[in-house]
């Protein structure tokens, strides 16, 4: 670092030197400065400003975390979903922006219904039943998590969001009653043994990693679903990048119809559902 007084963008300067992206440096450098809503601009606008000593000592700390694999979501204890300021921690998965293409599609699905029934599988730290319910405000949303611990993230995210999204402490549909209009679920889909794994020791593994071939928890939704549909109900999947034929031929031999994928953000082939037949 300078010899002089430092400034923000020595800051951000030292932050590239540990190998951070620039978002993932002013992001950490906008919580630790407490202008965590400033925005990006405001770094711009003030980059001569000096940060204090021990500014700059929780930055380079917060730098080094990340540096090693954390998510700058458990390190700001914030992540932006769907328009949502979620609190999230190591309790819970990192909310990706590409699962909103889930919560693109389940809005779609319902649009036409005048109070929906939804549900969400694994729910983590609230993210796609908390948009959802967000969205539409007259939908019943159940969200179910096997972690007790992940469903206290997202009751609190309920709450203080103040959000009428109702909880549940169960594996995938066990214990659920009723039907649902839609279906949704980001399960885990990872390999057990796949290497990128390594590079998500920050996050809980049963959110993650799902059998030898990463379908486990995606077979057992597809069994499980249809006793909770109605005719014309959906089951909307989000997957892995290589796994959408898989998944769609799943949907097919369990008896769903318009089966078909959505892309994300990246063009990519990310969720994949199918409709209950109004007629077998």
């Amino acid at each position: 670092m300078s010899e002089t007084v430092p400034d923000l963008n020595h800051a951000l300067a030292h932050a590239h030197t540990l190998g951070l992206e620039r978002i993932d440096a002013q992001l950490l450098l906008l919580h630790t400065l407490g202008r965590a809503d400033a925005g990006r601009a405001w770094l711009l606008a003030h980059d001569t400003d000096a940060i204090a000593p021990e500014a700059l000592a929780r930055f380079s700390a917060l730098c080094q975390r990340r540096a090693a694999g954390e998510p700058v979501a458990y390190l700001t204890g914030v992540k932006a979903f769907y328009g949502l300021a979620l609190h999230v921690d190591a309790r819970v998965l990192d909310p990706r922006p590409d699962t909103e293409t889930l919560v693109d599609w389940a809005l779609e699905t319902i649009a036409p219904l005048p109070a929906p029934r939804l549900l969400d599988l694994g729910t983590g730290s609230g993210a796609i039943a908390l948009a959802l319910q967000h969205q539409r405000q007259g939908a019943q949303v159940l969200a179910v998590d096997a972690s007790p611990d992940a469903l206290a993230v997202a009751q609190a995210n309920a709450t203080r969001l103040g959000l009428a999204v109702r909880f549940q402490h169960g594996h995938w549909l066990q214990g659920v009653e009723g039907l649902f209009d839609v279906i949704v679920s980001n399960p885990p889909y990872i390999a057990a043994q796949d290497p990128h794994l390594a590079a998500l020791t920050h996050e809980p593994l049963q959110a993650l990693a799902s059998g030898a071939d990463g379908l486990e928890d995606i077979r057992a939704i597809v069994a499980q679903a249809p006793a909770h549909l109605p005719p014309g109900g959906w089951l909307l999947l989000e997957h892995g990048w290589d796994q959408a034929e898989r998944v769609r031929a799943l949907l097919a031999a369990a008896g769903f119809g318009q089966v078909q994928s959505r892309t994300d953000l990246a063009g990519i082939a990310r969720c994949s559902g199918g409709q209950w037949p109004t007629v077998k």
